[in-house]
């Protein structure tokens, strides 16, 4: 079979009469069959697809002139370079490129990191631009992700195939996650059949029959066989996958003039579905947030004219609260409409100044009551022995300490001292000011590599291979007494080890902690379904920390904007006994830096 002709241009499309034909007398491979489309040119086809959005670039302040001994640093400024290249860019009408300066010494975060990109297909974004309304076939795996996806498709029409309920019947057996979803779907397609004709059926049943009135759908189910081969010869017929983009393929011929559309989450299938010139989506509702960049991160840098712009009638005055004296501003002023509460805020002039680091308490329209912070990076605040080195690990601090905060979330990648910061603040509220009674530790156990198989003995000690971070940072903490000799550092061990219970989420369900410091962590690994579990779980006196890194997620069908940990970060924002931070910098080591920067 000759080789097709090379491009004439860099980045030219091959157009479909460059592709040299089968020889019918020798074996080919599977050939789709062909798509009427109107041709495009090769920089039109690219312009036709989204562009994907760059993220946007993070200034940092310098760092003040004075700081405590303790406190690191922070990285310099961003400085522009001289040293610059243009780079051809696709503008979006398609019709040419215009030339666009790039920074050869800036960083490049995208290097490093997978740009995730909710693309649909061509013909939704046709219906969407004319307004008619599609038909969206369903696989298996999105129905066992998300139970409830049947009414996430607004005004839409949704198929069933028969081979998506033949799916459903085999993993509705077991205790996992997959299997309860797969019976909760088969008893709620049971509750809209139910009480409807067997003639009926085939003109589609209303979704918003059971009182989701955001459902204006209908529910169709595949009450026929195709008639006919439908797929290119040589793709076996027996596989389910198969057969669902026989379907689409058949749907489309019947309709003509209707949008026909599968909803994936295997990868391959819609690789599959696009290759055989059929329409295919990944499911979309479930993600919290398009852009992990979006992401709350619950510290705002206030501009250098804040207090000139916002201070004409400013209020301040000091109270005492547990022995911690605050100072409280009230500030009014248009940049006030942007913050939320317990958002914390921070202002570092340039020019020597002492820096300012606070929390916004209330808010009420243009006026905001602000809080000056505890400085946790004095030796002096020290928590168990630990104290602030940066700016982020001091806000953690006093989200951590604040007993009228009852659920934290920390983010961070490896080594900005999330699981550390957690557990010296339970110690210290657990034996020292025994404002709880005993720390539990739990997480999700979803291995990086190979499963190792199952482990004796009882289930802290089943949990054991799990909590290693908690042991290491445990010992960072036991060290830092050394006054007790070594004698008194065992004593000091055993006691803390009976202060805190590990525990596994299989046994979660049921259960109601009062007057716990609860840290659930690796919490990106949950769905939004596991993580309202575990914090519905929460009685009175209790605390609960999420600590996560949403860059490492080994639970398969999560993504960053669908994990559970983004989840709860975007919908407790703003409430009064809840905070949020987002640790920017690692303080394990140089070694440890310098690989999350160039791995």
């Amino acid at each position: 079979m000759p080789l097709p002709k090379i491009p004439t241009k860099p980045a030219t499309l091959l157009l479909a009469e460059d592709y040299p034909k089968a020889d019918r007398t020798k074996p080919a491979a599977v050939q789709a069959a062909p798509v009427a489309k109107p041709k495009l040119s090769a920089v039109a086809e690219i312009a036709a697809e989204p562009v994907a959005k760059a993220p946007a670039k993070t200034t940092r302040a310098k760092a003040p002139a004075k700081q405590a001994a303790l406190v690191a640093p922070p990285p310099a400024p961003l400085v522009s370079s001289p040293l610059v290249m243009e780079t051809p860019v696709a503008k979006p009408s398609g019709r040419g490129k215009e030339k666009q300066p790039v920074d050869l010494e800036a960083p490049h975060p995208a290097k490093h990191k997978a740009v995730e990109m909710t693309v649909k297909s061509s013909t939704s974004r046709h219906a969407d631009q004319t307004g008619k309304t599609k038909m969206f076939v369903l696989d298996t795996n999105v129905l066992m992700h998300d139970p409830s996806s049947l009414f996430r498709f607004e005004e839409h029409d949704v198929y069933l195939p028969m081979m998506t309920l033949e799916e459903l019947d085999d993993h509705k057996k077991g205790m996992s996650e997959v299997a309860r979803n797969a019976r909760q779907v088969s008893r709620t397609l049971d509750a809209l059949v139910g009480s409807i004709d067997d003639g009926a059926i085939e003109n589609g049943i209303p979704l918003a029959k059971l009182g989701n009135k955001d459902a204006k759908g209908r529910l169709f189910f595949q009450t026929r066989l195709q008639n006919g081969p439908t797929l290119p010869e040589g793709l076996p017929v027996g596989k389910a996958d198969n057969q669902i983009l026989g379907v689409v393929r058949n749907l489309e011929a019947e309709q003509p003039g209707r949008a026909i559309v599968l909803v994936s989450k295997d990868i391959n299938m819609r690789i599959k579905a696009r290759a055989l010139g059929l329409p295919a989506e990944d499911y979309f509702n479930d993600h919290v947030l398009e852009d992990s960049d979006l992401l709350y991160s619950g510290i705002v840098q206030l501009p250098d004219d804040f207090w000139n712009k916002n201070g004409k009638d400013m209020e301040s005055w000091q109270e005492n609260k547990n022995g911690v004296s605050s100072t409280f501003y009230r500030v009014t002023g248009p940049t006030m409409l942007t913050l939320l509460v317990n958002q914390f805020v921070y202002l570092e002039p340039k020019n020597g100044e002492a820096p300012f680091y606070g929390q916004v308490k209330q808010l009420n329209g243009k006026t905001a009551v602000i809080q000056t912070l505890r400085d946790f990076s004095h030796n002096k605040n020290n928590v168990w022995g630990v104290t602030a080195r940066n700016r982020e690990q001091n806000f953690a601090l006093n989200l951590l300490m604040n007993p009228e905060c009852d659920f934290v979330t920390l983010l961070g990648q490896a080594g900005t001292g999330k699981t550390l910061l957690a557990l010296a603040a339970g110690l210290a509220q657990v034996l020292e000011t025994k404002l709880y009674n005993e720390i539990i530790v739990t997480r999700v156990t979803v291995p990086v590599g190979e499963d190792i198989g199952f482990l004796p003995g009882t289930e802290e000690e089943k949990m054991g291979p799990w909590m290693g971070a908690f042991d290491d940072n445990l010992e960072v903490l036991n060290k830092s007494d050394s006054d007790g000799g070594e004698w008194g550092r065992a004593a000091t061990q055993d006691l803390i080890r009976s202060r805190i219970k590990i525990k596994s989420l299989n046994f979660m369900r049921g259960r109601t902690f009062v007057n716990k410091f609860l840290i659930i962590d690796e919490a990106q690994n949950l769905t939004p379904k596991q993580i309202k579990t575990l914090v519905t779980r929460a009685g009175p006196g209790t605390k609960i920390l999420c600590l996560g890194n949403i860059a490492q997620i080994d639970t398969p069908y999560l993504t960053e904007g669908s994990s559970g940990l983004t989840y709860v970060v975007d919908r407790f924002k703003g409430w009064s006994h809840s905070g949020h931070v987002t640790l920017a910098r690692g303080e394990r080591s140089r070694l440890a830096d310098h690989a999350s920067e160039v791995l």
